[in-house]
């Protein structure tokens, strides 16, 4: 865990984030939280670590998420360095798909 996040601020902003019990209310929550620009950065970190994960190409990714190499490269850096955060997000929604 990063000590350079870690304080009881962020402690309460990840229990809010928790508290969200669909996705209409992460959808409110965030809109007011962050700006447009920052959720759909967000999503679309998500979206590369994703395709990471399913082994497929950076020109691949970049096509289709429209994220920079840089971008693709940083997370592609927090996949196998990390603190595994986007794997366990990733592997999480895997499992809850296949129980559907």
């Amino acid at each position: 865990m990063n000590k350079k996040i870690k304080n009881e601020l962020t402690d309460k902003l990840f229990e809010c984030i928790l508290s969200m019990e669909t996705i209409d209310e992460c959808y409110q929550l965030f809109e007011d939280l962050c700006t447009v620009n920052e959720i759909q950065a967000i999503a679309q970190r998500m979206e590369v670590a994703a395709m990471l994960s399913e082994k497929r190409t950076y020109v691949e990714i970049a096509e289709k998420t429209g994220a920079s190499t840089a971008t693709i490269s940083r997370v592609n850096r927090c996949l196998h360095y990390g603190t595994d955060g986007y794997k366990l997000a990733i592997d999480r929604v895997k499992a809850k798909k296949e129980q559907e």
